[in-house]
């Protein structure tokens, strides 16, 4: 059962911030573009620091506690999970809030309707 210890984290993280998706209108997923192109880089850099971290003998991981899926460069599946599940969930976090107390972060092009509401320059 401890192989599953690192994806039992995971999904507490996932089903921990999904909802905000739904109740406060983060518009993460339905942004998937965005999700996409923000995600990239992230994960990019930080698979490409494991595998240097992983090959120098600096970083290793419990075999008992992963579920055991090698990638190329002995990177464990569940560590690329975690590159992808974590900003998602603090991207979910920052989008709740500001759908929460209606900040704009100017992304939106005038005219645009979010949230029901017309955005218009000032």
């Amino acid at each position: 059962m401890s192989r599953f210890v690192y994806l039992g984290v995971l999904l507490f993280v996932v089903v921990g911030t999904a909802w905000l998706e739904v109740l406060l209108r983060a518009r993460v997923y339905r942004r998937w573009r965005r999700l996409f192109l923000t995600l990239l880089p992230v994960v990019a850099v930080f698979v490409v620091w494991d595998l240097y971290a992983i090959a120098s003998g600096h970083w290793t991981f419990d075999p008992e506690q992963t579920t055991g899926v090698i990638l190329p460069g002995n990177l464990p599946l569940d560590e690329l999970l975690f590159f992808v599940v974590i900003p998602i969930a603090a991207l979910l976090t920052l989008e709740a809030v500001r759908s929460v107390k209606r900040w704009e972060v100017g992304d939106e092009p005038p005219g645009t309707v979010v949230d029901g509401v017309r955005r218009d320059d000032a």
